[in-house]
């Protein structure tokens, strides 16, 4: 069966917009499973605010759990594009079986493991003693769930590399709509507030998580999931691809921790929850933002790779122009938003007058560079696509040290609200590094994927 795009043949502009659309959608509608949580939480009479700043510290945990699923799905995805890039059916097959079993594996160890050290654990990430019985109850119900979300998560790149986006949105759509319509729900007509929020969460990733499972088993894709052949070396190589982009995001959600904590330090028993409070206002339109940047850069890696496995460095070299011109276009749009209308996003989480202006101030911060930042997406992406895992580890590694050394220092020196402005800082150094190596890199290593063919 003939898949429903082309990645060798059609026109890549085409074929940019075709991958990327669907997953910048797929994307933006899947981090509303938590801004939607955390909007109906913090309007929740009498206790919104300090519910919020508990969810709050409880969002990197969940990005982090979550990133395990990128894990296997990134890693498995790119050498599976690859082979069909080779034309390789048997192999690719292989790849979803093995990345298949290594995620039924990861996330029932994953569940235990949190399940036990989770109080613990958001202690240590910024919840205070006001705070953590939100924390501990949203945290516990979510991860007997995690199971769902990181399946959800995962066997969705095996949909989208295979030339079936829309059915890739499709699988964040159904969840993202069944949270919208459960959040109120539970929340307010059950009275289960942060307990309801995340029952309708869980429930939510259950069904995207059927529909993946259900798509990948079914016979419109190329490649099913089928059972047998594993094969510990191919489990190891899924591991090393998938290491960077699983880097990437775990250790963004360990400097939100690290800022939360941070916060919680330097802001005191005055300050300290309500500056998490606006950090998670602020973060939650970041992510309005990042999450459609990573469906630009992500959602086409499968044009890189498939033109990889089949040697056309000139499609691959035309297609990173054609991303990074849409990844431009995008992120200049969401800068003017975000210095025009930040006000009517705050005023959807909080409507306590000093939280609501110091939320529109971060806001303005942790945005400043966002421009820039695309070009580390883009490039450090497309990397990844290339099996140029190691330098795009190093590139992201070396973001993520920029943002933690400025998240602990601008404190000491200033005050509490100075750990804001790690963000810009970080974001064009990494920017400027990332696009210097990626130039000198790129050309050289496309010929020796030629040579080493011949």
């Amino acid at each position: 069966m003939k898949v429903s795009t082309d990645l060798g043949r059609d026109s890549i502009p085409s074929l940019v917009l075709r991958l990327a659309i669907p997953s910048m959608i797929a994307q933006f509608v899947n981090v509303l499973y938590s801004i939607i949580d955390r909007i109906y939480i913090g309007h929740i009479p009498q206790i919104g605010n300090l519910a919020l700043a508990g969810v709050g510290v409880c969002g990197p945990i969940v990005t982090f759990l979550s990133s395990f699923g990128t894990l296997i799905g990134l890693g498995g995805s790119v050498i599976m594009g690859i082979h069909l890039g080779e034309r390789n059916k048997e192999k690719a097959q292989q790849v979803l079986a093995n990345a298949f079993l290594m995620l039924c594996c990861i996330s029932i160890a994953l569940t235990v493991i949190f399940l036990f050290s989770k109080e613990q654990l958001l202690m240590w990430f910024g919840a205070s003693d006001i705070t953590f019985p939100y924390a501990d109850t949203y945290m516990t119900i979510y991860t007997a769930g995690t199971f769902f979300a990181l399946m959800a998560v995962g066997l969705n790149y095996y949909i989208n590399c295979q030339g079936f986006p829309v059915a890739g949105m499709a699988t964040v759509l159904i969840g993202a709509v069944s949270n919208i319509i459960l959040d109120p729900l539970f929340i307010f007509v059950f009275k289960m507030n942060v307990a309801g929020a995340a029952i309708a969460t869980v429930i939510s990733q259950f069904a995207s998580c059927a529909f993946a499972l259900l798509f990948l088993l079914g016979k419109k894709v190329h490649i099913r999931i089928h059972f047998g052949n594993y094969s510990p070396k191919v489990m190891v190589r899924i591991l090393c691809l998938g290491f960077s982009p699983f880097m990437i995001l775990a250790t963004d959600s360990l400097i939100l921790i690290l800022m939360n904590s941070v916060l919680q330090k330097y802001g005191g028993p005055e300050r300290g929850d309500m500056l998490i409070t606006c950090a998670t206002i602020a973060q939650s339109y970041l992510l309005m933002i990042t999450a459609p940047m990573l469906g630009i850069s992500g959602g086409t890696q499968a044009i890189l790779s498939f033109n990889y496995g089949a040697q056309r460095a000139d499609r691959i070299k035309q297609a990173e122009k054609c991303i990074l011109k849409l990844m431009c276009l995008f992120t200049t749009a969401m800068f003017l938003l975000s210095w025009l209308i930040p006000d009517f996003f705050v005023g959807m989480f909080t409507s306590d007058g000093e939280a609501f202006q110091f939320s529109i101030w971060a806001i303005h911060i942790v945005t400043l560079m966002i421009i820039p930042l695309g070009f580390q997406y883009v490039f450090v992406d497309g990397l990844t696509a290339m099996a140029k895992t190691k330098e795009a580890l190093m590139l992201s590694v070396f973001r993520k040290c920029l943002y933690a050394a400025g998240c602990v220092v601008l404190p000491m020196l200033f005050t509490a609200e100075a750990a804001f402005y790690t963000e810009p800082l970080a974001d064009i150094v990494s920017a400027i590094v990332t696009t210097t190596v990626f130039l000198l890199v790129i050309n050289k290593h496309l010929k020796m994927r030629q040579a080493a063919v011949v």
